[in-house]
C-alpha cells in the first residue's frame, strides 16, 4: 500500500501507460477508414442480393436487392439495367420508362396497370419488371 501511494504523490507518474502519437494516429486512421467503408457516395447504388429462379421452362425469375445513397429529391431505380438514384417524380408518375431502365438496344414499355415495365430486344425476347 505504501507503493501505491508514494506513486500517486509522484508528479510525472501516471496508471495509464503513456502511448505514442503514432499508435494514437493509426487508431484514428483504422477508426476513420471503418466508418469510411461502410458508407456509399451520394448518388451511388450497390446490389446487396440476387436471386434467379429457373424451375420454370422458357422463364426465370431474378429478384434483386438494392442499397442506394441517393441524393435529395432521387429515389433508388434502374438505369440501363443496373440500379440508380433517380428522380422521385418518375416513380411517383410510376412513368418508369422515364428512367430509361432498358439497355441502349431495347425497347422500354409500360405495363397496362403501371406496375412495371417491359424491355423488348430485337430479337424479340421480352424481360418484364414488376416493381412492389
Amino acid at each position: 500500500m505504501a507503493s501505491v501511494s508514494r506513486l500517486a504523490r509522484r508528479k510525472d507518474a501516471s496508471r495509464w501507460p503513456r502511448m505514442s502519437s503514432t499508435f494514437w494516429a493509426v487508431v484514428l486512421l483504422t477508426a476513420l477508414l471503418v466508418l469510411y467503408c461502410g458508407q456509399l457516395a451520394a448518388g451511388t447504388c450497390e446490389i446487396v442480393t440476387l436471386d434467379r429462379d429457373s424451375s420454370q421452362p422458357r422463364r426465370t425469375i431474378a429478384r434483386q436487392t438494392a442499397r442506394c445513397a441517393c441524393k435529395k429529391g432521387q429515389i433508388a431505380g434502374t438505369t440501363r439495367a443496373r440500379p440508380a438514384c433517380v428522380d422521385a417524380g418518375i416513380v411517383r408518375k410510376k412513368q418508369w420508362c422515364e428512367m430509361v431502365p432498358c439497355l441502349e438496344d431495347e425497347g422500354c414499355d409500360l405495363l397496362v396497370n403501371k406496375s412495371g415495365w417491359t424491355c423488348t430486344q430485337p430479337g424479340g425476347r421480352v424481360k418484364t419488371t414488376t416493381v412492389s
